[in-house]
């Protein structure tokens, strides 16, 4: 179990806008559901809901950003920074 961890500001708010922008691809079916992305992206399914439900648990990894830019269209300088649009065009 990971050590509970006190994330800078900026931090949290780019996990917050990574769950956004899963939730956003999933709607818009980019994403079949989180089983699958979690699957298919070799992350540990319950460290993502871990992370989800409590953003200071301290699973969270910067390669989960990954595969939303390289498969989904998600811009990169939107999850880091929050501005611009979440989809490349």
């Amino acid at each position: 179990m990971s050590r509970r961890r006190v994330y800078s500001q900026d931090t949290l708010s780019i996990m917050k806008r990574f769950f956004d922008a899963v939730e956003d691809c999933r709607k818009n079916k980019l994403i079949t559901s989180y089983t699958d992305f979690c699957r298919d992206n070799n992350i540990d399914k319950a460290h993502f809901y871990t992370q989800r439900k409590d953003l200071n648990s301290g699973f969270f990894e910067v390669g989960w950003l990954c595969p939303l830019i390289d498969m989904c269209g998600v811009s990169a300088y939107w999850l880091m920074t929050g501005k611009g649009n979440m989809f490349n065009k």
